[in-house]
C-alpha cells in the first residue's frame, strides 16, 4: 500500500490499483484520484468534509461507497452514506475497514460533542479523526493529529505513549505556523522513537510505503 498525505486531515491510500480517500475537507486543495474505491469521513466538521470535494471525487462514480458516522449523514443528507460506528467493519474494494470510538474530543464544555469515528485500514494504517481513541490492536502506521482547538501537545504525546505505533506521521497541521509544526513534529517524533518506532514528518504531497 502507498499512502499520500494531502493538506490538513486528508490522505489517500493506493492498493491493488484502487484508491481510498480519507477526510477531504476545506483546508485541503482539490485533487483527483484514479479508480476510487471509497471515501471515509471521520466527522462532520468542514475541515474534514465538504460537498465540493465529494461532488468532484464522485463525479461519474455515484456507486462509490461513502462511510461516516450518523452526524455526517445528517449534516450532508444528499449522499448515499453507509453509517458506521465504533465496532463496525466494512469493505471498499481491496480495503478492509474497521471503525473505533464514536465521539469527537471535547473542545469546550459550551460546545456540543459530535459523532466521530477512527478508522483502521487493512490492519495497517490507523487514523483517530478528532479524538484520542486507542484501537484494540497494534498499529503499524498512525496518523497523528498534531494541532487543533481540542488538543495540547502533551495529550498527543500521551496518546502516542498509549498506542505505540511502529510508524507515525502528522495530520491536522494546517492551523499551525511552520515553527509550531516543527515543534509538534519534534514531540511526536520523540515519543514514537522512545518506543522503537519511526517518525515520518510528511507534508502535503509526500508519500509513504505502508507494506
Amino acid at each position: 500500500m502507498k499512502l499520500q498525505k494531502h493538506e490538513h486531515a486528508c490522505f489517500t491510500v493506493e492498493h491493488d490499483g484502487a484508491t481510498l480517500v480519507v477526510d477531504p475537507g476545506s483546508f485541503t486543495e482539490a485533487f483527483s484520484v484514479k479508480n476510487l474505491a471509497g471515501i471515509v469521513v471521520t466527522h462532520e466538521h468542514a475541515d474534514h468534509v465538504t460537498p465540493e470535494h465529494l461532488d468532484r471525487l464522485l463525479d461519474g462514480r455515484p456507486e462509490t461507497p461513502l462511510f461516516a458516522p450518523q452526524g455526517v449523514a445528517s449534516a450532508h443528507p444528499g449522499y448515499a452514506w453507509q453509517v458506521v460506528d465504533g465496532g463496525d467493519v466494512a469493505n471498499a474494494g481491496p480495503f478492509a475497514l474497521a471503525f473505533f470510538g464514536g465521539r469527537h474530543a471535547v473542545i469546550h464544555r459550551s460546545i456540543p460533542v459530535i459523532d466521530n469515528v477512527g478508522v483502521m485500514i487493512n490492519e495497517t494504517i490507523y487514523y483517530p479523526g478528532d479524538s484520542f481513541t486507542v484501537p484494540d490492536r497494534e498499529v503499524d502506521v498512525l496518523a497523528v493529529p498534531s494541532s487543533a482547538p481540542w488538543l495540547k501537545i502533551g495529550e498527543v504525546m500521551d496518546y502516542l505513549d498509549s498506542v505505540r505505533p511502529r510508524r507515525s506521521f502528522p495530520t491536522h497541521e494546517q492551523v499551525n505556523s511552520a515553527a509550531g509544526q516543527a515543534m509538534a513534529n519534534a514531540r511526536i517524533g520523540l515519543v514514537t522513537e522512545q518506543h522503537g518506532g519511526q517518525f515520518f514528518p510528511l507534508a502535503a504531497g509526500d508519500e509513504l510505503e505502508c507494506d
